[in-house]
Formats: structure tokens, C-alpha cells, sequence
């Protein structure tokens, strides 16, 4: 009996719908404002390498990140990658008292994309990426009690691209993508052993999105290559729906909801740009920047006439750089592995009590080919420091180790019979 591998990875894609949404590596309190903390749609081989990913072309890889780099691969590949992360965090608050210390650990699956040609200079993707995510717990005393905050969900793009390249170094795409996904906010109060009440805050979005990508690739001189790449994805009112629920165990009436407001015209998210460049010697040695800019601060975030306001957007700016290096293709297995490096400073867009979120980190990595197939096992570290400024708030420490396995193959290639 013949295995059809298409249908396995495709049904791999849509049952990964379903699990994305349940797990993320999420687990710090900065996650209860806005949206949460944002992604950037990076595989493991990008993360490895900064996160950089506008300017990169190759046929071997999928880069989500622009989607004109989908018409790099040859008409006989097809491509699958499918990355998981494992996440240390430590982190330390300044009080009155002293310092507040905690550790958590987590993970989960992080992306599943397809990639497979439809003609020569033309290729298509589909794809599960994750757009932010909200993760925390923790609590307080208050009167006659103690109160505890915990939040969960997260925002997903899955997205079908388009990638063609008109003519020579020249290539542009677009990615169509379903933007959707709940975030919960939970607020837990314990007056007496007997009563409770819980209020929950429920933000659902199920919305449309589009990016757009050009790269222009030119040989210099012999052996050198230079790619650029620039992306745009246009703001837009977000789509869907928030509510409140309260609940009183003293009332023993169920759940109360409040009116179900629709999230159009008061919630937004910015344009996006993004323009990189690599340089490539020899196939072998490869260095890229890249540049993102986001301006969160005209974006709209309707606020409860109840609460306070603790928290504003500014716009966000993000460097990275990443280097990769193989010895020599052709040469024996450890002259074959891709070495990587990089680093990013990430300027992010929230703005607690005056003070805007930071992180920045460094990471490093490996691409291990299987023998005798194109297939690469990409193993990755990343260290990450998170605080905000000018007052540091909650300083964080991130340890991740992220998993990714690149499924190259030409299946589209006809057999001979002799």
C-alpha cells in the first residue's frame, strides 16, 4: 500500500490549527496589556539567526517573513517545516521590601508551514504562524482577602502566499491570511472562604490580513551575491468581538455577561515595514540585517471607563542580525552543517506606567542534514533579556531552545522506467 505523504503533512497543517491556538511559551504578566507579546513569524532556522528573515532567499527553506522569496525554489521541491520550543524564564522584581523572584518553564508547538512549486519562478505556501500571545499568573493581597490575575490565548495567522519571480533577481509575493484567536484576562477574588467572584475579560478576533514582499538579488562580482528584501502589511480596524463575564458564588446565578461589543473602530492594528539585506560569499558564509518598523502609537485601544490607564502604545523598531556558515556543501557531515549566529534589539510598542517595554538577546544554532536525504534538523538556543524603561519594572531572563525540522524533498520529479 502507497503512503500518501501530501495528505499526512496536510492534515499535520490543519489539526496544528487547533493546537497552536492551545499552547504558546508565553509566561510573563507584561503579556496582560494590549495584545500581548507579538511574533514575528520566524522558523527555527531564523530564530537561530536573530529572527532576521527579509532579505532571505533560498530554495531549501520556507521564510514566511516575505513572501517573494516563495518563488525561489525550483519546480521538483516540495517543502515542510514544523518547529516547536522549550522556554526557562527567571524573573526578579524590585520592592519595598526587597526583591520578588520566580522561575517558570514552558513551551509548545511554535509554526507548521507547506511550501510547493505551481510553475517555473512561481511557488505557493501555506502555513500556521503564530501573530502574539498572552500567558501570566500571579496575585496580590487586598481587603479582607487576596486577588489573583491570569491570562491565556493567542493570536494566529494562517496564511496561503503566492510568490513569483517576473524576471532574473527580481521576485514579489503576497500572503492572504486568516487572523484569528481568543486572549483571556482573568481577575480571581477571594473575600471569605466562602465567597468568590470572578471577572473575565474575553477579546475574540476573527479577521482578514495581508503582507506583501519584493526581493532583487545581483551578483556584484564572482562568488559574491547581495539579496534585498522590503515588506509592508497595511494597518487595519480589527474584527470580532469582546465581552465581560462575572461571576458571584455568593449570587449562585451563573455567569453574568455584559453586552458584546463589536472590536471594529475600537481596536486597530498599525502598518507594518520592514526592509533587510544579506550578503553571501561562496553559498558558504552568509550576514544579514534587517529593520522593522511599526507605528503603534496611532493604532486604537479602547480602554474601560473603569479602569485606569496604565498603559499606552508607542511605535515599534526591532534590529537583527544573523550570520550562517557552511564549510562546504559537498564535503563530509560536519562540513556540511549550517553554523548560525545572531542578535536583536527590539524596542517593543507597550508602554507600562510611562515606561516602554524593551528586549534584546542573543542566539545561536544548528542545521543538521540528515544523510542521504535534503531534509535538516534545526536546533537552536536564544538568550533574551526583557525589562522597561526608564524603570525597569520586571526584569526578565529568557532561555529558549526551539526545534524545527525542514522536510525537503523532490516530489515532484517523474520517475524513469528502463
Amino acid at each position: 500500500m502507497k503512503i500518501n505523504l501530501t495528505a499526512i503533512l496536510t492534515a499535520i497543517l490543519l489539526t496544528s490549527t487547533f493546537a497552536l491556538s492551545a499552547q504558546n511559551g508565553t509566561m510573563t504578566p507584561y503579556s496582560a496589556y494590549g495584545l500581548g507579546i507579538l511574533r514575528d513569524g520566524a522558523t527555527s532556522a531564523q530564530r537561530s539567526m536573530g529572527g532576521v528573515g527579509y532579505a532571505m532567499q533560498s530554495g531549501r527553506q520556507i521564510n514566511a517573513m516575505n513572501p517573494a522569496s516563495y518563488a525561489a525554489m525550483d519546480s521538483l521541491t516540495f517543502l515542510f517545516d514544523m518547529g516547536v520550543d522549550v522556554t526557562a524564564l527567571w524573573q526578579k522584581e524590585a520592592t519595598a521590601d526587597g526583591h520578588n523572584s520566580d522561575r517558570n518553564f514552558g513551551g509548545g508547538l511554535d509554526y507548521v508551514t507547506m511550501q510547493v512549486p505551481l510553475a517555473k519562478n512561481i511557488g505557493a505556501s501555506v502555513g500556521l504562524i503564530p501573530f502574539s500571545s498572552v500567558g501570566y499568573s500571579f496575585g496580590s493581597e487586598i481587603d479582607n482577602g487576596i486577588d489573583t490575575r491570569q491570562g491565556s490565548g493567542s493570536l494566529n495567522e494562517l496564511y496561503l502566499g503566492l510568490g513569483v519571480r517576473p524576471f532574473k533577481g527580481f521576485s514579489v509575493g503576497f500572503n492572504a491570511s486568516y487572523l484569528f484567536g481568543t486572549l483571556l484576562n482573568e481577575t480571581y477574588a477571594y473575600i471569605t472562604a466562602a465567597q468568590s467572584a470572578l471577572f473575565q475579560k474575553q477579546f475574540e478576533v476573527r479577521d482578514y490580513r495581508f503582507n506583501f514582499g519584493a526581493q532583487y538579488s545581483f551578483a556584484p562580482a564572482a562568488n559574491h551575491r547581495v539579496n534585498l528584501g522590503l515588506v509592508y502589511a497595511p494597518g487595519k480596524s480589527l474584527l470580532g468581538h469582546s465581552r465581560q463575564v462575572y461571576y458571584d458564588t455568593a449570587l449562585d446565578s451563573g455567569p453574568q455577561f455584559s453586552d458584546r461589543q463589536s472590536l471594529k473602530d475600537r481596536y486597530s492594528i498599525p502598518e507594518t515595514w520592514g526592509a533587510g539585506i544579506s550578503y553571501t560569499f561562496d553559498r558558504k558564509l552568509t550576514l544579514e540585517v534587517d529593520y522593522t518598523y511599526q507605528p503603534w502609537s496611532k493604532a486604537k485601544y479602547s480602554y474601560d471607563e473603569d479602569q485606569p490607564h496604565t498603559q499606552t502604545y508607542d511605535n515599534r523598531t526591532k534590529w537583527a542580525v544573523g550570520l550562517q556558515y557552511v564549510p562546504n556543501f559537498r564535503g563530509g557531515y560536519f562540513s556540511r552543517v549550517n553554523y548560525r549566529l545572531g542578535t536583536y534589539l527590539n524596542d517593543d510598542y507597550l508602554v507600562i506606567r510611562g515606561n516602554q517595554l524593551r528586549d534584546y538577546g542573543i542566539t545561536a544554532g544548528f542545521g543538521f542534514p540528515v544523510p542521504q536525504f535534503k531534509t535538516t534538523i534545526n536546533l537552536g538556543f536564544e538568550w533574551k533579556y526583557r525589562h522597561a524603561r526608564p524603570n525597569p519594572l520586571i526584569k526578565e531572563n529568557y532561555f529558549n531552545i526551539t526545534l524545527g525540522i525542514n522536510f525537503n524533498e523532490m516530489w515532484f520529479r517523474q520517475s524513469k522506467i528502463y
